[in-house]
């Protein structure tokens, strides 16, 4: 499945986000610059990627259109996202948060009854919730103790505040991210391509990111040279090319819960390049017998989540076209 491909690669650039961010935060960077310079610095590059495609017009519209479920639904999807991961990383290791945001691969199912769809019936249309995919959050929760697994070896090193810092501001994150993601997606409704709605949530975030710049400023001062670049890198990685890669992977099966389910658990994989750039970087140790066995499970979940979705393609065969709505 190519959608899991494109999520797998996807997680590769995310991983930037928690060594780098865990890497400003070791060197005394604040986590309000850390999270406020990625989407500063991803506007231009959105705005001239979207520029020499010609349709940046289209993106003003959608936005003048309809601006309060924008800067509402960025405000979930992006700040409630992001600010949350970089407070974390002052209080945990770049394993530990990565490893707790695999959460929201249980999250993204666990929100599917907050949309419905519309069917034509003999008697009219009729709108029916999405259900829980229960052979999907199975599938999930065997990750997910793959990913425990993996932090096993070394949650003995944190206290119990540190690992409370860097567990709960990621949970939220882990819920907020795959909602504003699905809204976001309703909304377009197909309209706008992948880079016309990141660049469009990025603007409808931006109020909030310059906000806490303000504050930023006044209480921690001016970003250090070693932050801003580190920003960049990350705006560049897993602002811009990961959140395409993995937007465009969510909007090619946004109409089936299942294959949605299935391309935001690659997320997982997030985890064993966060453990091997970690050590790379910032000289962590390498993984023991029961995190390497975790790997292995993570990796078999993956496995099987495209297979349950490539099963379920061959028994339904080409999927009909219904129209989602927002609650």
């Amino acid at each position: 499945m190519k959608e899991i491909l494109l999520g797998i690669t996807a997680s590769m650039f995310f991983a930037v986000t928690f060594v780098l961010n865990r890497s400003m935060e070791v060197a005394g960077g604040s986590w309000m610059w850390s999270s406020s310079l990625r989407f500063i610095f991803m506007v231009p590059f959105l705005i001239f990627i979207v520029l020499i495609r010609h349709n940046i017009k289209q993106v003003i519209l959608e936005l003048k259109k309809a601006p309060l479920p924008w800067l509402g639904w960025s405000f979930v999807g992006f700040v409630l996202f992001y600010a949350p991961l970089t407070y974390a990383a002052a209080y945990g290791p770049g394993w530990l948060v990565a490893g707790t945001w695999q959460v929201t691969i249980l999250g993204g199912i666990l929100v599917a009854p907050l949309f419905y769809y519309t069917v034509q019936t003999e008697t009219g249309p009729l709108k029916q919730r999405h259900r829980i995919q229960k052979k999907a959050l199975l599938v999930s929760t065997i990750i997910l103790i793959g990913v425990m697994l993996i932090q096993f070896q070394k949650m003995g090193d944190l206290t119990f505040s540190e690992a409370l810092a860097g567990i709960l501001p990621v949970l939220v994150a882990s819920f907020a991210y795959p909602l504003g993601n699905r809204k976001m997606m309703v909304l377009c409704d197909g309209r706008l391509d992948t880079f016309q709605r990141v660049l469009g949530m990025t603007i409808a975030s931006l109020p909030f990111w310059l906000i806490l710049c303000i504050v930023a400023l006044f209480r921690v001062g001016a970003p250090s040279q070693g932050q801003l670049f580190q920003s960049f890198i990350v705006a560049v990685c897993s602002g811009v090319i990961a959140t395409t890669l993995f937007f465009i992977a969510t909007d090619r099966v946004r109409l089936h819960q299942g294959k949605l389910a299935a391309v935001e658990a690659t997320q997982s994989t997030q985890v064993l390049f966060v453990v091997v750039g970690e050590s790379l970087l910032l000289a962590s140790p390498l993984p023991g017998n029961v995190a390497m066995a975790g790997i292995g499970i993570i990796i078999f979940g993956i496995i099987m989540h495209s297979f349950s979705v490539r099963g379920a393609a061959s028994k339904t065969g080409a999927l009909p076209k219904v129209r989602k709505k927002v609650l």
